[in-house]
């Protein structure tokens, strides 16, 4: 066949597919809705920072450009708690050398674009809406926001990487039949506001960390940046006693902020600018099937699996889907025919389970890290894993640092743990024998 490809969305995901199949020799155009925002402002307030992971770095470093992406990222070790008296705990994410690395999203978007656009053969259209996708003339509409100009393109193969409300994955919603689409948003929203740096750039909080203020049925987290600030993000329900919808005036702004997180008043000078100026915006889970049309039309990233950000698994998914996708196009030798199909039965599950996973993790960091109880399991899942690596690896490693193993696996393993662990935790004494050779022995027999 011949090499032309048309992606929609200029994104992460649509950014970096772009560079695996330029590098493969494809013609690659891609069609972005909003302008170019490497020249035009970015709306402020909706840009949660992301953490990458070994899943993300992988699919970075499959095209040689993961050294590029850690110029913009900070390795956070651990979650740094906060609690309503002030005092904080750390609570680190896996081994020494183990971390997660915030990047801004912003950032790590236009530099992906600037790779993609390194290469010779892809080439970026800006404010271009799509209209419609044509399965049986393999064509692509498009009106510009700017002109009003319509545009038809044809192509060989289509990408629908255009996010969570995605137009190409509408498009296929409505000429295909039997197409399943659930959509489920969680009862809390978000706001983004700022802890801006000290003098000469200095990190007013510590800088290596991934900052939670877990208050139960909210909380507020921080990410570093490489300029000194903290991208800060409140998770709150919209409506109820603690909720956006009490929170109207600066007077009870500043009030519901002294009494829920007093350490991090004081380092927000602009909180009440920020609080009124920034959008309040909602999370969704999408999931959906088919993810593949004709053998020649895919959903990839959010189109096909939009999830909630707190496992922070978002974009290292999407790039997952672009590493699965490039080895079967080793695998099957740019047959796609056999790449598509293949694509969708191992992604489809996969997708299914991050999904599920960054649901339970929203409870796990909203009130559970703060929790003496869920702290002492995790200590003694950890300790039995130090002493049995073979046979126990902890959740959160097998989501974030083993990119070998699959996110269904890693879901499906993890309830098993979680099991073996309600039985442990009801032992009698188990706070003072956590580390008993008793508590060794009830693992080892579920195992």
């Amino acid at each position: 066949m011949s090499k032309n490809v048309n992606i929609i969305g200029a994104g992460l995901i649509g950014s970096l597919v772009s560079i695996y199949l330029a590098k493969r020799g494809y013609n690659v155009n891609i069609y972005e809705r909003r302008p170019d925002m490497r020249k035009a402002k970015m709306s402020a307030g909706k840009s949660i920072n992301l953490a990458l992971s070994d899943r993300g770095w992988r699919g970075l470093e499959g095209v040689g450009i993961a050294d590029e992406i850690r110029k913009i990222a900070i390795p956070m070790y651990g979650r740094r708690i906060h609690h309503k008296d002030g005092s904080t705990a750390f609570q680190p994410y896996g081994t020494k050398e183990q971390a997660i690395y915030s990047v801004s999203r912003g950032e790590i978007n236009m530099k992906l674009m600037d790779l993609a656009e390194n290469s010779a053969n892809v080439k970026i259209h800006f404010n271009e809406r799509c209209t419609n996708l044509d399965r049986n003339g393999m064509e692509a509409s498009f009106v510009n926001e700017v002109s009003n100009k319509t545009n038809s393109v044809k192509s060989d193969l289509i990408f629908g990487a255009d996010g969570a409300f995605a137009a190409s994955r509408l498009n296929m919603q409505l000429t295909t039949d039997r197409f399943e689409y659930k959509q489920h948003y969680i009862s809390a929203g978000y706001k983004e506001l700022i802890i801006p740096p000290g003098k000469d750039g200095a990190f007013l909080m510590e800088k290596n960390a991934l900052h939670i203020w877990p208050r139960g049925s909210f909380m507020m987290i921080a990410l570093p940046n490489p300029d000194g600030n903290f991208t800060c993000t409140l998770f709150l329900p919209f409506d109820g006693e603690k909720s956006f919808e009490k929170l109207k005036t600066k007077e009870q702004v500043k009030k519901f902020f002294d009494e829920e997180f007093p350490d991090a008043v004081p380092l927000m000078p602009t909180l009440l600018e920020d609080f009124f100026a920034n959008p309040t915006a909602s999370l969704v889970t999408v999931k959906c099937f088919p993810w593949t049309f004709d053998n020649k039309i895919a959903l990839i990233g959010d189109a096909a699996h939009a999830i909630v950000p707190f496992f922070g698994q978002g974009m290292n998914c999407g790039f997952e889907d672009c590493v699965v996708l490039n080895e079967l196009i080793d695998k099957h030798k740019e047959d796609w025919n056999k790449i598509m199909p293949e694509y969708q039965l191992l992604r489809k599950p996969d997708g299914d389970a991050i999904a599920d996973l960054a649901i339970a993790n929203f409870v796990e960091m909203r009130d559970r890290t703060a929790d003496p109880k869920f702290l002492l399991q995790k200590k003694i899942e950890a300790r039995f894993s130090e002493k049995h690596p073979d046979k126990w690896t902890p959740l959160y490693t097998m989501v974030t640092y083993s990119p070998h193993i699959r996110y269904s696996t890693a879901l499906k393993e993890g309830e098993r743990q979680e099991a073996i662990m309600q039985k442990v935790m009801a032992m009698p004494g188990i706070e003072a024998n956590w580390d008993s050779e008793a508590v060794e022995k009830e693992i080892l027999k579920y195992i």
